[in-house]
């Protein structure tokens, strides 16, 4: 009886130690995966239709409808319709502040770098989801003050980042401007394209891209 018992003990302990415990953040369930896929069809739905037909223009019925749900579903995931702006255009920053990471990671010379920032830039504007940096550039006087020096704040840094590198190319004489004009210039060029670029002209982002190029850069005489 006694070895019985020892016998049982043992496998036991060894049932026991081939469970193994869950490591790191538990999976999460169907239901949490779909409320995160809900929200994120509604952001871009909504970034869609406010570049469609302005915020004012856009009623939170009508983003309800185009994700499939009932109205009031909505605000299970955002507050407002305010709040719901408000995370478009920080989806839309985040987006682009990414592209242009990758872009001032590479090792390039100054003038390389600067085209490519150029490209990262229309393709963020104009490029398959650019729905989202439309509500940035003409949607901000609908948030609250904070909001608005928020996504000021995160724009200024996103811009700022392209000053070294227009410091290096005018320190070589290579840029036609002095920097902070060049760079008001820049975007305010760049930004400006979503008001009259049509690629169905023929047009590409590259042809954009050179064409930026050849009036910021100075060519280097033999």
């Amino acid at each position: 009886m006694i070895r019985l018992l020892k016998m049982c003990a043992t496998r036991s302990r060894s049932d026991h130690s081939a469970v193994k415990r869950p490591r790191g953040r538990p999976r999460k369930t169907l239901e949490e995966r779909n409320e995160g896929l809900g929200r994120q069809a509604i952001i871009k739905a909504a970034a869609k239709l406010f570049r469609c037909h302005g915020f004012n223009g856009t009623s939170t019925r009508d983003i309800a409808c185009a994700v499939g749900m009932h109205s009031g579903s909505l605000f299970y995931h955002f507050k407002s319709k305010d709040a719901l702006l408000y995370e478009v255009m920080q989806e839309g920053l985040r987006s682009a502040v990414a592209r242009q990471m990758i872009v001032l990671l590479a090792e390039h010379d100054a003038a390389t770098t600067l085209r490519q920032l150029i490209r990262s830039h229309f393709d963020t504007l104009l490029g398959p989801n650019s729905d989202f940096m439309q509500a940035v550039l003409y949607e901000s006087r609908s948030l609250n003050t904070r909001q608005r020096n928020v996504i000021a704040k995160l724009q200024g840094d996103y811009e700022a980042a392209w000053t070294p590198v227009l410091q290096e190319l005018s320190l070589t004489g290579c840029l036609q401007a002095e920097v902070p004009l060049a760079r008001h210039l820049l975007f305010g060029a760049l930004n400006w394209s979503v008001q009259w670029f049509d690629a169905k002209n023929g047009a590409s982002l590259d042809d954009l891209t050179d064409a930026v190029m050849a009036l910021m850069i100075r060519k280097k005489s033999r």
